[in-house]
């Protein structure tokens, strides 16, 4: 008679269940004492080495986590857990892994002593229902002002940056989420119409510049475009610009289809390149003729002369950026798509996907655009706008592992005070909740 039990995997390790139990909870426990270090504002960088050899420092625990290679299945759900905190709260990982390794640190001391783990999972389970309801009690609605969220904030970056630099930036987080913060709704709207749109943190551009030192870091109420002019007569700053959003492909296209022209002379060869160009060359001249509606008005001594900015989507052939040159007009090309849709809050204006119904009201407005030459590469910023709905944090440092750095702290930064906003009450810090909730857990929860 043949057995009943078949080896799926004979190369698989079969442990017992007490030993898959330690397996689980030393894993955790071990994971939790790797991030322990991290934890506030004396904690330590760690530093990750990857396969090619690049060096990575951080404090963030999202980042140690992401990066590090977890073999242990239960420390690597632990990291999810991390991960799926920073993408709902965007600070907390170290905290969460922390806490983790405790609870199975004490489940363990009890599960030796003969406790059946499903009574310890209940347990956590009347706990955590427990503690949601006391926080309800214990969070404080209060006025918020610049000043507290000023103090939110440094909270949350000075546990990754030193402490000059994080005084530095936390007002900059605050008045960058202000600026995008939606107006509340009028005072007889009912319905959804009553409901306040929440803050969308994508209209803060971080931009990266590897120029100077980090205390450079600074917000610009405008927009940074990674790319330049592609002209060498364009204007490098104008002043009192109108800007045009497009969407219009100003070069010669292929066709999508296989398709060819046969000539047999040099004078159809000509027309064929002069038709060609004649599609592009009308686009071209349509803006250049709405140009000279807005800008060429006439202006008294007083009135500053005004100037044109193109900001396109797609292509602009040399010839067209020639044509544009001439005309005293600024063109950049290929410019991203989110910025695209930052033009519009920022400067006003709506884009266009073609030149045929081009007017004055489709023009956004910008009291400064300039281009910064750093090496090889070439930056446009787009400043004293009107009614900025979008802003721009330009992080400046003297190497990557700066830049990335703070790159990591302010993306917390701003996700610590759209939460404070929108929640509208605080807790008071320095593990004061902590606290008070373990009194709370140890005295009525347990009676």
């Amino acid at each position: 008679m043949s057995s009943a039990i078949e080896l799926i995997n004979p190369k698989a390790e079969s442990v017992r269940r007490g030993q898959a139990l330690q397996v689980n909870t030393t894993g955790a426990m071990g994971l939790a004492n790797v991030v322990k270090g991290n934890l506030g504002p004396r904690g330590t960088l760690k530093m990750l080495v990857d396969g090619a050899g690049q060096i990575k420092m951080t404090k963030d625990g999202k980042v140690l986590l992401s990066e590090m290679q977890i073999q242990n299945p239960t420390a690597a759900m632990i990291a999810r857990t991390a991960v799926a905190q920073d993408d709902q709260v965007g600070d907390g990982t170290t905290s969460v892994v922390l806490l983790v390794g405790e609870l199975l640190k004490q489940a363990d001391r009890y599960i030796s002593e003969g406790v059946h783990p499903t009574v310890i999972a209940e347990g956590f389970d009347l706990a955590k229902k427990d503690a949601l309801e006391f926080l309800e009690t214990y969070k404080r609605p209060t006025d918020l002002d610049r000043e507290t969220l000023v103090s939110v904030a440094y909270t949350s970056l000075s546990t990754k940056l030193h402490q000059k630099l994080a005084k530095k930036l936390a007002p900059d987080i605050v008045d960058s989420v202000l600026t995008i913060r939606p107006p509340p709704p009028p005072a007889d709207a009912v319905g959804e119409d009553a409901i306040r749109a929440p803050i969308d943190l994508h209209m803060v551009e971080i931009m990266k510049m590897q120029h100077r030192s980090d205390l450079d870091t600074k917000l610009i109420k405008g927009l940074v475009l990674d790319h330049g002019a592609r002209h060498p007569d364009m204007p490098k700053r104008v002043e009192n610009a109108f800007i045009l959003i497009l969407n219009v492909s100003l070069e010669y296209e292929k066709t999508e289809v296989n398709s060819s022209f046969y000539y047999s002379s040099t004078e159809q060869r000509e027309k064929l390149v002069e038709s060609e160009r004649k599609f592009t060359d009308a686009k071209v001249k349509k803006i250049i003729e709405l140009k000279n509606l807005v800008c060429d008005q006439s202006t008294d001594s007083k009135t500053p002369p005004k100037s044109f900015v193109v900001i396109n989507q797609k292509g602009i052939d040399p010839m067209s950026l020639d044509s544009l040159a001439k005309a005293g007009i600024i063109a950049l090309r290929r410019a991203k798509r989110r910025n695209m849709e930052r033009l519009q809050l920022l400067c006003g204006g709506v884009a266009q996907n073609s030149v045929d119904n081009l007017e004055e009201s489709v023009l956004g407005w910008a009291g400064l655009v300039y281009e910064h030459v750093l090496g090889e590469e070439k930056y446009t910023f787009v400043e004293n706008v009107k009614e900025p709905k979008s802003v721009t944090l330009l992080v400046k440092g003297p190497n990557a592992h700066t830049i990335g750095q703070i790159n990591d702290a302010l993306r917390d930064g701003l996700r610590s005070i759209k939460n404070t906003l929108e929640d509208n009450c605080l807790v008071p810090g320095a593990g004061a909740f902590e606290i008070a909730l373990s009194h709370h857990l140890s005295t009525k929860t347990k009676k």
